[in-house]
């Protein structure tokens, strides 16, 4: 008789058959075959691997390379894993980014500038394609779960709204996970997020900060994978906001430092030197290289410029040893959960040198003084204590910057010389590095990350990714120096190359030619020839810190290394060369030509490079609203704590604008009237003065055609309010755009008011 249970499935029937029954060597094989087609595995044993990249971290500001910084994971690391003090960065944010995951050169990835200063040149438009494709889709293909947390920057303005495409998101690049931010920088406590696609808030709570929230995230995202899939390896890519501006820490953290920089930086780049020595990180026949003119000696300055600006490195200090501190973490749960011993951590201090971009003085609201609106200096005295916490947006003294870059000549942005350019990094995988604790100093690129993971792993890249051939990898595996400490380099000839500074590599020998732009510039208008940069030529193989231009000794070799250069440069899209580009005519904008634009609820996470330019004209905001009782909350907003507008509700029903022109100007303006039940229409009109870029103009609120509150202001952004921060209706995603109630909701949400559509006309 035969058996049959009823209620059971033919699936579940198949299930226990599969189970019970004998399996014969040439099943099994065929089985596996199967299983390969659906689900590709990883080779034997790979380790996992973890890739932490900060941001705008100099050679000399941690502890491990001599700095005055407290880096205790980062030491502990140095201890079990090899420390590398000649490998290089691109010099830029979203340079260095494309490399690292590509391995290929920056310009070769078409993202050859920061995503903001792109231009329509193929090497510098920031538009990916599918020829280089990221370690992340790689090893995806090859059995590896992937996920980045943290900063992304290499997606073109044109593909960030929610009309996508989203080929260049992480999630299209490889990334199974992403959790954190697209532009170059957010605000800490109040981050623009996206989950995937989808733009999403913070975890409420007073004692937010992002890179706590990165690694708690991180943390968790491991600890899943590993128990649905414990076989199953793992690629994370932890990519901080930290240190890059705006320097915010939490307040538990921010007095650390008091009184450690008294001494100011050119003491401060002495003390880091003598420790480098000590601590045998630099050779010891090392010079350090001396400030350049453009910075103030720290004796020029005033008492009251002295005070406010120790205060701002303290502060950044703190910074960089709480990011440090979230690194720890992440450490601390592979060794916790037994995974630390096959993984490869890979942690790389600084995606370019320290940043000069905080200006001369310092700034509490830095974004302002590089468009060229800096606040009065007696109002940045004034605000010192604000530094550093949800108030502030501000950042370090140029001069600070290039201390902490120690021993190198200038800083972020400077392709010629190393301090833009030569960042530390440190590698463990105990499972197979033994020389613990040991020092490598062959020639690096970020460009070699990518064949160094996959040397690592035993994986070959594939020559065609997606049916797409792919560009031949341009960096270099580094698993050879892991036993081999004195190993001839294997990474000989590399270029370098940011806003027209520039710089090749080759064999020991450097040729750099500064440009034109200072990089406490946001841009430069000068029109200075490429052809009249003047050259220098330095022997690294004996002079570390490039201190000794040897140009007019060795005119051949100059010459040598000026055609290699040319070479590298047609080869890798640099082609035609120019200091930055400001034109962006050529490359999509969504915004262009569009004079009037109508958005409606639930718009939002729009990034301002595609709404209508409003920059440096008259422009109106116009909404149609229904109003009920108890109505109250953002109808629109743009931009955030740094500057930006919002037009809202507030818990008396009336209207409100706020407008924020960084700490150069400020207006609120709010109608003495409630707003009654029913339709009405509210408007904002800036009427420019014009007669040029970034002039001031007359602000006013109306409500159903009648002006009941208006106010002038000095001066307007002459380009963005941020770089960060996103449009919304109905709800203000980010940092806040408006004065809001203290104890109002995240994001305060529009509440018992239909919002029939909010226009933006220009005049």
């Amino acid at each position: 008789m035969k058996l049959v249970r009823v209620g059971v499935s033919a699936i579940a029937l198949a299930a226990v058959a599969t189970t019970v029954a004998p399996v014969s060597a040439t099943s099994a094989a065929a089985s596996a075959a199967i299983t390969e087609e659906f689900q590709r595995k990883a080779p034997a044993n790979a380790p996992n691997v973890v890739v932490v990249l900060l941001d705008d971290v100099g050679f000399g500001a941690a502890s491990t390379f001599g700095g005055p910084v407290a880096t205790p994971a980062l030491e502990e690391l140095a201890r079990e894993g090899l420390r590398y003090n000649r490998f290089h960065t691109t010099g830029i944010c979203s340079p260095t980014r494309a490399s690292l995951l590509t391995g290929r050169n920056p310009h070769l990835a078409g993202i050859g500038s920061v995503m903001n200063s792109a231009d329509s040149r193929p090497g510098y438009a920031g538009f990916q394609k599918k020829d280089t494709a990221t370690i992340a889709e790689v090893l995806r293909q090859n059995g590896y779960s992937t996920a980045v947390f943290g900063k992304w920057h290499q997606t073109p303005d044109w593909e960030l709204s929610p009309s996508g495409p989203f080929d260049r998101w992480p999630t299209g690049q490889g990334f199974e996970k992403f959790y954190g931010f697209h532009g170059g920088e957010t605000d800490q406590f109040e981050p623009s997020l996206f989950d995937g696609t989808t733009p999403v808030f913070r975890r409420p709570g007073k004692d937010y900060h992002l890179t706590e929230d990165l690694a708690e995230r991180s943390i968790a995202w491991m600890r899943t994978i590993k128990s649905v899939t414990p076989d199953k390896p793992f690629f994370l890519y932890f990519s901080t906001g930290g240190i890059h501006a705006p320097i915010q820490v939490p307040d538990s953290w921010q007095d650390r430092y008091r009184r450690k920089f008294d001494q100011g930086w050119d003491k401060l780049r002495e003390e880091i030197f003598a420790r480098q020595k000590k601590l045998g990180v630099i050779p010891a026949n090392t010079q350090l290289t001396p400030r350049p003119d453009a910075m103030p000696a720290w004796d020029s300055l005033t008492p009251e410029q002295k005070k406010f600006s120790s205060r701002l490195m303290e502060v950044y200090a703190a910074f960089l040893e709480h990011t440090d501190a979230q690194v720890g973490r992440l450490v601390q749960a592979l060794k916790d959960s037994g995974q630390f011993d096959n993984t490869v951590f890979v942690y790389i201090v600084g995606d370019n040198g320290a940043s000069a971009e905080g200006g001369l003085g310092g700034s509490l609201n830095y974004m302002g003084a590089l468009t060229g609106l800096p606040e009065p200096e007696a109002a940045k005295f004034a605000g010192v204590e604000r530094f550093g916490g949800p108030d502030s947006y501000g950042h370090i003294n140029s001069a600070w910057a290039w201390a902490t870059n120690a021993p190198f000549q200038w800083t972020k942005t400077v392709a010629s010389h190393l301090g833009a350019t030569r960042n530390p990094m440190v590698i463990t995988w105990p499972k197979r590095i033994r020389d613990k604790g040991g020092l490598r100093s062959q020639f690096g690129h970020v460009n070699d990350i990518m064949p160094t993971i996959l040397d690592a792993v035993g994986i070959e890249m594939p020559a065609e990714v997606n049916g797409v051939a792919q560009k031949p990898i341009s960096g270099t595996s580094l698993t050879y120096t892991f036993d081999q400490p004195k190993a001839p380099e294997q990474h000989r000839t590399q270029y370098f190359e940011v806003f027209g500074h520039r710089s090749i590599y080759q064999d020991g020998w450097m040729a750099s030619a500064f440009h034109a732009r200072y990089p406490w510039q946001a841009f430069t208008l000068g029109n200075k020839k490429i052809e009249d940069d003047i050259w220098e030529l330095y022997d690294l193989r004996s002079d570390f810190s490039q201190a000794n231009n040897l140009a007019a000794r060795y005119p051949e070799k100059l010459a040598e290394l000026q055609a290699t250069f040319m070479k590298e440069a047609e080869a890798n899209q640099l082609l035609p060369l120019s200091g930055q580009s400001l034109d962006k005519s050529k490359l999509p904008d969504l915004a262009r030509g569009v004079t009037r634009a109508t958005y409606h609820e639930g718009a939002i996470g729009i990034p301002e490079p595609v709404i209508p330019h409003t920059s440096n004209r008259s422009w109106s905001l116009l909404a149609d609203v229904e109003v009920k009782d108890g109505a109250e909350g953002v109808v629109a907003t743009i931009g955030g704590v740094s500057a930006g507008w919002s037009l809202y509700l507030d818990a008396q029903r009336r209207p409100v604008f706020s407008y924020r022109v960084f700490d150069a100007a400020q207006v609120h303006l709010v109608g003495a009237d409630p707003l009654p039940a029913g339709r009405h229409k509210l408007q904002v009109d800036f009427k420019y003065d014009g007669g040029g870029y970034a002039k001031g103009g007359k602000l006013s609120l109306l409500a159903n055609g009648k002006a009941v509150a208006s106010d002038t202001v000095p001066v307007s952004p002459p380009a963005y309010y941020s770089i960060n921060e996103t449009f919304d209706v109905g709800i203000d995603t980010g940092s806040a755009g408006g004065r809001y109630p203290e104890n109002a909701e995240q994001g305060y949400p529009l509440k018992n008011v239909k919002i029939g559509g909010v226009t933006i006309e220009l005049r």
